[in-house]
């Protein structure tokens, strides 16, 4: 994903709903594929890539906050 650089509450909320969707159309949508035609281990790994996706971009949002001090 680019950097993108944000001065505003808008410009913050508008990158938070850009990256939810990225999340839930690349992981989201895997996940509910596992879940018709997987087995348990594949749902659970689906569903961990998932997880990590949300952690990530919690991390990637609170560096950009955390480089402005």
């Amino acid at each position: 994903m680019e950097t993108r650089i944000i001065d505003s509450r808008e410009d913050f909320a508008q990158w938070a709903i850009d990256r939810a969707n990225a999340i839930l159309t690349d992981q989201g949508s895997e996940l509910a594929t596992v879940a018709r035609h997987g087995n348990e281990a594949q749902i659970g790994a689906t569903a961990q890539a998932l997880g990590q996706a949300i952690v990530d971009a919690l991390l990637e949002a609170f560096d950009g906050l955390a480089g402005d001090e």
